[in-house]
């Protein structure tokens, strides 16, 4: 009789597309992992002669239990810890790289609902670290000993909470807005959605002499993002009514998002953001190579837009790691994604909402227009985004019916608009775009799609 062999354990992936990220309290986001991934991160830096490690979150219940884990895992390594508490995560990569740190730590599931979490990195510079590192962090999860280097008793790693965190932060912020002008007369409606930026954006903007209401900040631990922000910008669209504002900012609940309304009351989402800043830019002279990084995702009607402006794009994949690697790869200063990440690499290393929204409204004071004037510059597409929930992600080339239903969907757009099926990086989530200029075709088309994809693998 043969003997059968052993079954190998299939590797657990622990880092997805942003980090880790997952339900709190259940595998990859676990009390357990948390702690093996600050003595892993821990290994590495002290092995690299680093011993500082800056710590901030957002204001998810779970984050309690994460910060712990991870500074205490850091501190058993002999890696000293600083903690900010609840902190935007551009804010994050700014105070690594103001306090000479060696990483930087967010606990955060950004946009997601408060029963989720996750945990990313930061280099000393305020990048995202490369995958090669990520996945060494993996591998010594997975192996669990790190008897072999742990330090002597009198080696092991502090904690201490930095106090000035939100003054540091909140001032460098305010320098990316022009010296000789403020936000005088200007009435803002602000949506903090409940999350890490509750408390420095209403300062950054108040300071700035602007009259500011303020929504979604007094955070819970369960009410991040809940119905606020810039995944339901309903409430700020209604605030600018209410207060007659003349413009609206609603952030995610990490504070990398930023979403605007117009005085109108009408949504300025990220891809007509950038082209906002881009075309400002190459108006002055100031659009390093001429180009911007945006990604598959962008409007049709953002890209026709920088081509008649003269502006190369280069398109990334989803994800503003992606964005800010093809930003650095092609020398690009500007980058953003449609979901409000904009990245001005002039300021931050990172996607910043705060940032993106001063310099649109440094513009708007600039040349005394509205926003809604300026929107207006970047003529969008119709376009339509349907997230299906799926039970396993298969390849979708494989999959016959989808790809055939995409097929025939292709060819009623006749060059005239685009179709784009992806699976999210970080969801059980399928998600199908489609856009083209009849609008009334591109809501069937994405209908039946996500129709075809239910039938398949729907959850």
């Amino acid at each position: 009789m043969t003997e059968k062999k052993p079954t190998k354990t299939k590797r657990q992936k622990i880092f997805g597309t942003d980090g880790v990220r997952g339900r709190a309290n259940q595998l990859p986001m676990t009390v357990e992992i948390a702690l093996a991934l600050g003595r892993a991160a821990g290994k590495i830096f002290r092995e690299n002669g680093s011993h500082r490690v800056v710590i901030g979150k957002d204001t998810r219940l779970s984050c309690y239990m994460f910060e712990n884990a991870l500074i205490s895992g850091l501190c058993s390594m002999g890696v000293n810890t600083l903690m900010l508490g609840p902190f935007p995560t551009p804010g994050v990569a700014f105070i690594t790289r103001a306090y000479r740190a060696d990483a930087g730590i967010v606990i955060s599931a950004s946009h997601n609902s408060f029963e989720d979490n996750g945990i990313k990195f930061f280099s000393a510079e305020g990048f995202k670290l490369p995958d090669e590192l990520e996945k060494t962090m993996e591998d010594l999860v997975e192996k669990g000993d790190f008897t072999d280097a742990l330090p002597n008793s009198n080696q092991i790693g502090r904690n201490a909470k930095v106090r000035d965190a939100d003054g540091r932060y909140i001032e460098f912020v305010k320098a990316t807005f022009p010296k000789l002008r403020s936000l005088q007369g200007l009435r803002i409606a602000l949506d903090c959605a409940n999350g890490a930026a509750y408390k420095v954006a209403p300062l950054i903007f108040s300071e700035l002499d602007a009259e500011v209401h303020t929504y979604g900040n007094q955070p819970n631990g369960l009410n991040i993002n809940l119905d606020c922000g810039s995944l339901h910008p309903e409430q700020v669209q209604k605030a600018v009514i209410d207060h007659h504002a003349h413009v609206g900012i609603a952030l995610d609940g990490d504070g990398d998002r930023v979403i605007l309304v117009d005085e109108n009351a009408q949504l300025v989402d990220g891809d007509q953001i950038l082209g906002i800043l881009a075309k400002d830019l190459a108006r002055k002279g100031q659009l390093k190579n001429n180009r911007v990084v945006a990604t598959v995702m962008s409007n049709f009607g953002f890209l026709e837009s920088m081509r008649e402006a003269g502006i190369e794009t280069t398109l990334s994949k989803v994800g503003d790691r992606y964005v800010i690697q093809e930003m650095l790869k092609t020398g690009s200063i500007l980058g953003g994604e449609q979901s409000g990440h904009i990245i001005c690499l002039e300021h931050n290393t990172t996607g910043d909402a705060l940032i993106a929204a001063l310099q649109v409204l440094a513009i708007m004071t600039e040349r005394d227009l509205p926003l809604s004037e300026l929107a207006k510059e970047i003529e969008k597409y119709p376009q339509e985004l349907v997230n299906v929930p799926v039970k396993e992600k298969k390849e979708l080339k494989e999959l016959d019916l989808v790809q055939n239903v995409i097929h025939d969907v292709e060819k009623k757009l006749n060059q005239q608009g685009r179709v784009l099926v992806r699976y999210s990086g970080t969801e059980n989530i399928c998600r199908v775009m489609v856009e083209g200029k009849d609008k009334k075709l591109v809501d069937t088309s994405v209908s039946a799609i996500a129709d075809v994809i239910r039938e398949e693998i729907g959850a």
